[in-house]
């Protein structure tokens, strides 16, 4: 009996259960008995409750009588992770939008329903939770009518937990969702949507094959970076790697082809036959960074081993970017783009854990565009690159629209918080009788440090935000030095508007001055607008009483051991070099509320 395909993805907000629905719609498959966030394979994802990678898996089902071979892919919820979805999508033909019975319709919700109406996926709507006290499938069924257009006899309702309603899913995705279009016949034509570095067999990559046939010994070739290879074995994930003869049109699987080079592989890059000539297929849009920071190694020898550690890195995560720059404060080190604070939080972490390499961070930063007096427009992504004062004519910061969805008696709160960050509200929504929804325009420098934080703090965890890139607006924006002993510290140099300067420049001397251990001699902490001072602080010297052993006796004794000791301590100022643990870097991080 032939069988059948079919090719989806679930997607949802952030915590709806859908790595919870990969594990029961594999124990339906029959692969394990009992399944725990199988799909969630990293340490980081487990910890956190979150799914970070997209993750695939091959199911196959007998539903009334005919076989089915379902190929899921599970996708991140978080904003950050939002292009690890759209390359999901475009591996499916169908995708399952998991809806939280409880807490409705959020914020992801809505932005991964339009990703999935861009692809024309067809798209299952599924109320999730059931099964809780406080589910309320009414009210989210209206939600997703009124917020959506989705019609309400259309949507399922499950409980991933217990297994309620997961069969009649499976048979529903057998019916709703169309088989893949493509001609096992014709030229081979698949597409690289992700990929993972093995030690011992190099690139391990993961495609979905759209037009013909691979199999072990074809020799293939890859179109942007034209290379050939042969091919070693091709295979599916039940959930772990599994051999196969071949991969034919329509289905989504690995293939190992001795590729030893990292920068031989691009997500988004078409395969096919050595010989053969093919239109490439739509590939992905280039993700943009919208967070920078520096990574520098915690031992300066060990530059080139971070260098290597974030190779790997950048090919299972295509999003992240990075290039070498060099510190007089921290010497040789890398500066990395990234779509979002959790998305610098999770590299971060997966360097020191996955890849045993010990980073010091600098404060992130955006991108900003510079409009010179000569009309040249430049942009910059480090506060050390801003042209001189003289030679700027306009600064433009980026502008994100942020959607949050709320409770009705919040926004007043939220509101606040959002005027407080420079925000102008767009639009209020409502919508239901306990619900809304606020649209904000707001500087991206604003919400990418504890805007989501803060959110949470004042809703009481009950609010929801996805926020949108859309462009760069002028603003009265300066860079801040800070100056130690005299010495700027470009690592803490940040961009920020003039009202908030002064502000910001106490906070982090503030800062510093906890952290930074004291000397035999004082050290000046400054923090500068062009060549002003706009604040400072000290940080008192070690004293050490040189006239302990003086008993008694003349008192120009003690005078003289004095002198002698602050003449030293002057030749020590003029010399000395001030010691700037990780810790000072890292606090400033954390910016907390201005008081």
């Amino acid at each position: 009996m032939e069988r059948q395909i079919r090719n989806i993805c679930i997607i949802a907000h952030i915590d709806h259960g859908k790595s919870t629905l990969a594990d029961r719609l594999i124990e339906q498959a029959g692969i394990v008995e009992h399944a725990d966030l199988l799909l969630d394979s990293m340490d980081l994802e487990r910890e956190r409750g979150i799914t970070i990678k997209a993750a695939a898996v091959a199911l196959d089902y007998n539903i009334n009588g005919s076989l089915f071979r379902i190929n899921l892919i599970d996708t991140p919820g978080h904003v950050d992770f939002s292009y690890e979805v759209s390359r999901s999508l475009k591996a499916c033909e169908g995708a399952v939008l998991l809806v939280d019975a409880a807490q409705g319709v959020e914020a992801q919700t809505i932005s991964n329903f339009y990703l999935a109406l861009e692809e024309d996926l067809e798209i299952i709507p599924v109320l999730n939770k059931i099964d809780l006290p406080v589910a309320r499938p009414d009210e989210v069924r209206g939600e997703l009518e009124t917020i959506l257009g989705i019609d309400s006899a259309d949507v399922l309702e499950i409980s991933a937990k217990t297994g309620e309603g997961v069969k009649h899913l499976i048979e529903e995705v057998a019916r709703r969702v169309p088989p893949p279009m493509g001609n096992a016949e014709k030229p081979l034509r698949a597409l690289i949507f992700d990929a993972q570095f093995n030690d011992y067999r190099g690139v391990i990559v993961y495609l979905r094959v759209f037009d013909g046939t691979i199999r072990a010994g074809d020799k293939i070739r890859t179109l942007a970076t034209n290379r050939t290879y042969e091919v070693q074995e091709v295979g599916i994930f039940r959930p772990k790697m599994e051999p196969t003869q071949s991969l034919s049109a329509g289905e989504v699987g690995y293939l190992i082809a001795g590729i030893k080079q990292i920068r031989d592989v691009r997500v988004g890059d078409t395969i096919t036959y050595a010989g053969a000539d093919v239109e490439p297929l739509p590939g992905y849009r280039e993700p943009k960074p919208m967070v920078f920071c520096s990574f520098y190694p915690d031992i300066e020898t060990e530059s080139e081993r971070l260098r290597r550690a974030l190779e790997k890195l950048s090919l299972n995560d295509a999003a992240l970017f990075w290039e070498p720059e060099f510190s007089e404060a921290l010497g040789l080190g890398f500066r990395c783009g990234f779509l979002g604070l959790l998305h610098m939080e999770i590299t971060q972490e997966r360097l020191e854990r996955e890849l045993n390499v010990g980073v010091v961070q600098t404060a992130p930063s955006v991108q900003y565009q510079v409009v010179r007096k000569s009309g040249e427009v430049e942009t910059i992504d480090a506060p050390s690159k801003l042209p001189d004062a003289a030679e700027i004519a306009e600064i433009r910061e980026p502008i994100v629209e942020v959607s949050i969805v709320l409770p009705n008696n919040l926004i007043g709160s939220v509101m606040r918080l959002c005027d407080s960050r420079r925000g102008k509200l767009i639009s209020t929504q409502f919508l239901s009788p306990t619900r809304s929804l606020l649209i904000y325009r707001l500087p991206l420098a604003e919400i990418i440090y504890d805007f989501y934080d803060r959110l949470k703090s004042v809703t009481r965890g009950l609010a929801t935000m996805d926020y949108e890139f859309k462009g760069f607006e002028p603003s009265d924006l300066v860079r801040l030095d800070i100056l130690v002993h005299g010495r700027r510290v470009d690592p803490l140099s940040v961009i920020v508007h003039r009202q908030q300067a002064y502000h910001t420049g106490k906070r982090i001397l503030q800062i510093l001055k906890k952290e930074i251990p004291r000397h035999l001699f004082q050290v000046t902490l400054q923090a500068a607008v062009g060549s002003r001072i706009i604040a400072r602080e000290n940080i008192r010297p070690l004293a050490k009483n040189v006239t302990a052993k003086c008993y008694g006796g003349d008192v120009t004794r003690k005078m003289k051991l004095l002198k002698r000791q602050r003449e030293g301590k002057k030749r020590m100022k003029q010399v000395g070099r001030v010691t700037m643990p990780q810790s000072a870097f890292l606090a400033v991080l954390k910016r907390g509320e201005d008081k």
